[in-house]
């Protein structure tokens, strides 16, 4: 990956509906090598998917701490919450790491549903503060 991929990168991250021949005049390339490129990134795994980011009403940092080593059984119950859009296992104090959108009812569920299994701790966003440059 170099310079200009890390540029052509940034330009998707803000606005991914532009087109390639317009990303292609913002960085000196022809739309066609800015196709390439992204098929290249793409195949590469630098970029996962393509997607749209819901600007939800609600959003929570979860840490699950374990309680027990019945990891397969947390993480079957996890996936059945459709409010959860990233899901992780981590290094450090927690052992799973989740970002979601539970409105308070169903965080209390999921929470009441997750308790055989581990601790949680919840952050819930009161204000998001990254700068807009789409």
């Amino acid at each position: 990956m170099d310079e200009l991929d890390i540029k052509i990168l940034k330009i998707l991250s803000q606005n991914s509906k532009r087109s390639n021949k317009e990303i292609g005049e913002m960085v000196h390339l022809t739309g066609q090598s800015v196709s390439q490129r992204i098929l290249n990134l793409y195949s590469l795994g630098v970029i996962k998917k393509y997607t749209v980011n819901i600007n939800h009403k609600n959003k929570q940092f979860i840490r699950l701490f374990m309680e027990n080593n019945q990891f397969s059984g947390l993480e079957a119950k996890v996936h059945e919450f459709e409010e959860i859009d990233e899901f992780y296992k981590v290094s450090g104090h927690a052992c799973y790491m989740i970002v979601a959108h539970f409105n308070q009812v169903n965080l209390n569920n999921f929470i009441e549903s997750v308790a055989k299994w581990v601790r949680c701790s919840v952050d819930t966003v009161v204000s998001d503060k990254m700068i807009d440059n789409g």
